[in-house]
């Protein structure tokens, strides 16, 4: 199975099933992406990404710790908008390594889902 294959599954069954807004999940070779999505209106409400200036300042080169830090954020920014139930679309990407380090301190953080 290729990965937009995956991908399209787990887009199709969030949207299909869930009237949440989406957490969604993008990893470059050297980057981290994490957004909130309101599909019904198309608009990003929240995001985080290793790019960002205090992430920066911080020098971490350990990419799971990036991804720790970027999981508390995210849900510190979304319970800031009022959003406490969200659905984790995890993309192309296995639920394992990196990306379940970042869900876990999501939900740690205050994230339902």
């Amino acid at each position: 199975m290729n990965n937009s294959q995956r991908k399209n599954r787990t887009r199709f069954k969030l949207k299909k099933n869930s009237s949440r807004k989406r957490l969604t999940v993008f990893k470059s070779n050297n980057h981290l992406y994490v957004q909130i999505i309101n599909d019904k209106e198309g608009v990003t409400l929240a995001s985080v990404s290793s790019l960002e200036k205090n992430f920066r300042e911080k020098k971490i080169n350990d990419r799971k710790l990036i991804a720790q830090e970027l999981g508390k954020e995210i849900a510190k920014r979304s319970i800031e908008n009022g959003i406490k139930q969200v659905a984790f679309d995890k993309g192309k990407y296995k639920y394992h390594g990196i990306i379940k380090i970042l869900a876990e301190a999501a939900r740690a953080g205050g994230l339902n889902f």
